[in-house]
């Protein structure tokens, strides 16, 4: 253990002054390993040969979150674009911890750090960096005075800290495993005093200390400029002027040996910058004030930690229940359907959260598809049918699942022609990957007037496309729900 990381435990555990001063060149952050570690080869045409980019990414108001249902993020929009132009599939891995981070991306359980990640000289010795998004100061996150809206723009100032040298035995808890950790040790070298650092718990996200330091629980701690803004939109007591470095370079970090996907990005990146999408993209999520205020404040945001997703969880919950499915995955459905809109109506005539036919409905008893409750008791109704209907013909769970999603979306009878279809030509009748094909088939003449086709034309992309979405949402939603109810549980132990 390095002695800064000593230093910060024995300042926690002991409450007592003792000093973190070391030298700059120093290995005092613990990020990488002092020998040489294993790197997996899996670069871009491994990745292209699979069909999906892991990314390894964090629960942030920046990096990726959930809004009403809608998957989120600066990092998340970004790598979507990249991973469309290279026919990718984009999966993700969220993990707080920066430590355990880079072990999943150089032994393969991730492809690409997606954080708002520092580049320093540490880091470079273990992952390689794309090129650069922005560039940002490090800043100071402090509390305003308790009285500060009574008070005077200088009576405030004079509260709080404008020269790093008022830092000299002030406690500053930063993100283990950061950059700000080794900022802040070199800072205390420049100074000529001693900065007490203190790491904080292990799996703990930067927005996390940010709102402590909000709350009172703690003084200080550190953060990149542009993620420092949209919280100070959350919490307007807090001060973020004070920086405490000089522009750092803000970038993905990919393995070391990755080096075609390393060019694919820089490549991308170059080009991406010079658009008006990225600087849209980029002012959505660190220029609009409004918009970042509006997300923290919904109950319906996991930037705010309480885990819900809609108005409707608990009626979701129970119809998931009834199906045996997880209840995520058919709030995943519902959002593809109507994105929570309880009076939404499609073109054909289709209402509700579940985008329930009348005729549907009538089958089923439900009289008024408007209301939420008849509204999915009707599809999860229609739901079941549909997987009484499967079973018969497919063991798989995972596979019969794509058929009862399709089916809901396009109709039984197309999906039974896309079998016979599928059958007709050797095709595997179980498999959603060979069946699909011949979905996707029905819209050519050639095949929706083939003898075994009974519905005639069907526009086979709208229901493929319905599977693969649902599917994604529902593992954004594992990945970033999942997560947090697991950071509420160690908080609350």
């Amino acid at each position: 253990m390095n002695i800064h990381f000593k230093t910060a435990l024995l300042t926690t555990m002991l409450m007592v002054s003792v000093s973190c001063k070391q030298s700059s060149s120093s290995k005092s952050n613990n990020d990488y390993p002092e020998r040489e570690e294993f790197i997996i080869d899996l670069d871009l045409p491994k990745i292209k040969e699979r069909g999906y980019l892991t990314a390894i990414m964090d629960n942030s108001s920046t990096g990726l979150f959930v809004y009403k249902g809608k998957t989120m993020g600066y990092e998340y929009e970004l790598l979507k674009m990249f991973c469309e132009e290279q026919g990718l599939e984009l999966r993700i891995n969220i993990t707080q911890n920066l430590g355990e981070a880079f072990n999943k991306l150089n032994t393969g359980e991730g492809d690409i750090l997606a954080y708002n990640l520092t580049v320093t000289k540490e880091r470079k010795k273990r992952i390689a960096f794309t090129h650069y998004h922005n560039l940002q100061r490090q800043v100071l996150i402090q509390r305003k005075p308790d009285n500060w809206r009574q008070m005077k723009l200088h009576e405030i100032e004079k509260e709080l800290i404008r020269n790093p040298v008022e830092l000299i035995g002030k406690e500053v808890v930063v993100r283990p495993y950061s950059s700000y950790y080794d900022r802040m040790a070199n800072l205390s070298d420049e100074i000529g005093g001693d900065i007490l650092i203190v790491p904080g718990e292990t799996n703990i996200e930067t927005e996390q200390l940010i709102k402590q330091v909000a709350e009172g629980k703690i003084d200080y701690t550190v953060a990149e400029e542009d993620v420092a803004l949209v919280n100070s939109t959350y919490y307007p007591n807090l001060d973020i002027k004070t920086p405490v470095s000089f522009s750092t370079q803000i970038a993905w970090g990919v393995r070391k040996n990755a080096d075609q996907l390393l060019a694919a990005l820089n490549d991308w990146i170059l080009r991406m910058r010079k658009t008006t999408d990225y600087y849209v993209i980029y002012d959505k999520y660190f220029r609009s004030s409004k918009s970042a205020l509006r997300r923290s404040r919904s109950k319906y945001s996991t930037i705010n930690g309480e885990g819900a997703i809609s108005p409707y969880d608990s009626l979701i919950q129970n119809a998931a229940a009834e199906l045996g499915w997880d209840w995520l995955l058919l709030a995943a459905q519902v959002f593809r359907e109507s994105k929570f809109d309880q009076n939404a109506e499609s073109w054909a005539g289709a209402i509700g959260l579940m985008q329930v036919m009348p005729r549907t409905g009538r089958e089923y008893g439900v009289k008024n598809l408007y209301d939420p409750d008849q509204n999915i008791y009707a599809g999860m109704k229609h739901l079941i049918w549909l997987q009484r209907q499967w079973k018969k013909k497919i063991d798989d769970d995972a596979e019969r699942l794509k058929f009862v999603l399709a089916s809901y979306n396009v109709g039984l009878g197309h999906l039974q022609d896309a079998v016979r279809l599928t059958e007709k030509y050797g095709g595997n009748t179980e498999s959603w990957d060979d069946v699909s094909q011949y979905l996707l088939k029905k819209s050519r003449s050639k095949y929706f007037n083939d003898p075994v086709v009974e519905y005639g034309y069907c526009r086979g992309s709208e229901p493929v496309e319905y599977v693969d979405r649902i599917l994604d949402i529902y593992q954004n939603y594992k990945e970033i729900l999942q997560q947090e109810s697991q950071m509420q549980t160690i908080a609350k132990e």
